[in-house]
């Protein structure tokens, strides 16, 4: 398995999470605070604290993790949702695992700056 860290949630639901999908190297998982009809989390196996260490993942690893989003979002249904990841706290990252949000269906309209309100109130 890939470099993980004890101290991380994510890192925990990848060994032992139960996955909407799942592919060599990532995962996805339900979100437990929906902020759409669909929110899914795409998460890599290998732990990168967020988006400003891509260079982490090799160029096939991260156009990879893109594809299994993309396959994701079609299998659960959705033609139309948002894609998006926070980079850092001002920015409304709370778990310092690299992520990637689905956002879709009913409630996945919402204006990011609204949504990005909502998460810093919790």
């Amino acid at each position: 398995m890939p470099s993980q860290r004890d101290d991380c949630l994510f890192c925990s639901l990848v060994r032992t999470g139960n996955f909407v999908a799942q592919t060599d190297g990532f995962v996805a998982i339900e979100d437990i605070e929906p902020q759409a009809e669909v929110h899914l989390l795409i998460v890599p196996e290998h732990h990168i604290d967020s988006f400003r260490e891509i260079g982490e993942l090799s160029l096939e690893e991260t156009a990879a993790m893109l594809r299994f989003a993309a396959d994701t979002a079609r299998q659960v249904g959705l033609t139309d949702y948002k894609l998006l990841t926070n980079v850092g706290a001002g920015a409304g990252q709370t778990i310092f695992h690299l992520h990637w949000h689905i956002l879709g269906g009913r409630g996945s309209d919402v204006p990011l700056g609204r949504l990005a309100t909502a998460v810093a109130e919790l």
